[in-house]
């Protein structure tokens, strides 16, 4: 059965022939896919517009004196990007089993499958350095003064990025299902349920019943790979949107120059 030949490429990917003293018109496939790349991104650009948007968040002013210290929140952003990989890796070979599926799935990926130790390993102290990172992006806000007027919603949605990093580190515990984290976790619970007004009600539903079970380490994956993920990438977009609106603060240790201008009108 004769084969059908393959479509032709459409014209809009088509580069266009360069000048005659440009290589005498001459194009190699290097040039022509170069050509056909920028010619994908202007379609997209034409029907979605992100280009301006793009420039809005990338090419946008900082303030004079901005350091490594401003790096911090990014470097939190990265270390959360790379557990949610990792993790969703650790997902396809996870069974939450409390009859030893879910400890014998942790040893499978750790001693068998390729490169199934590094990835772990990257996603358990992964969570130690987004927590640490995260704490650190928080202390910087804090004694730069960057939750004032006009940031405090900022200030606002970095504690509660806080509340559920803690929150994915303890649910994440458990997981494993040994010893250790399962006492850990009982401790852990406990602690929780001696907090006024909601601590009962908040262990019950952790332990989703009045005792540890297979429904509690089943909510405890849930919690852990679809819930507080989900938030957390949300409120990252908006945390990272008040940024560009509203700008980074300058170092406290820089003052403003004050404009030439105003001091003949004040005078």
């Amino acid at each position: 059965m004769p084969k059908l030949p393959p479509p032709p490429i459409p014209p809009a990917l088509k580069p266009p022939p360069k000048r005659p003293e440009e290589g005498n018109g001459k194009l190699t496939p290097l040039d022509t896919a170069a050509e056909a790349g920028t010619s994908v991104v202007n379609w997209v650009d034409e029907r979605t517009s992100l280009s301006g948007a793009v420039r809005w968040m990338m090419f946008r002013k900082v303030p004079k004196g901005t350091n490594w210290f401003y790096t911090l929140g990014s470097a939190t952003m990265f270390a959360f990007l790379s557990q949610a990989i990792t993790g969703v890796f650790l997902a396809m070979y996870y069974r939450p089993d409390v009859s030893g599926g879910a400890y014998e799935s942790i040893r499978y990926v750790t001693n068998d499958v390729f490169l199934g130790s590094f990835v772990r390993g990257m996603h358990k102290w992964g969570a130690s350095v987004m927590v640490v990172l995260v704490f650190l992006h928080m202390g910087r806000t804090f004694f730069f003064g960057a939750y004032k007027y006009p940031r405090e919603l900022n200030w606002v949605i970095g504690v509660v990025l806080l509340i559920l990093t803690m929150t994915m580190s303890f649910t994440g515990y458990l997981l494993p299902f040994d010893e250790r984290a399962y006492w850990a976790t009982i401790v852990g619970v406990n602690i929780n349920g001696t907090g006024p007004l909601i601590g009962p009600y908040l262990s019950d539903f952790l332990r989703a019943g009045p005792e540890f079970g297979a429904t509690t380490l089943s909510r405890f994956y849930a919690i852990h790979m679809m819930l507080v993920p989900g938030l957390i990438a949300a409120l990252i977009g908006a945390h990272l949107y008040l940024v560009a609106k509203l700008g980074t603060t300058a170092p406290p240790w820089l003052k403003a120059k004050q404009d030439p201008e105003l001091k003949k009108t004040e005078a």
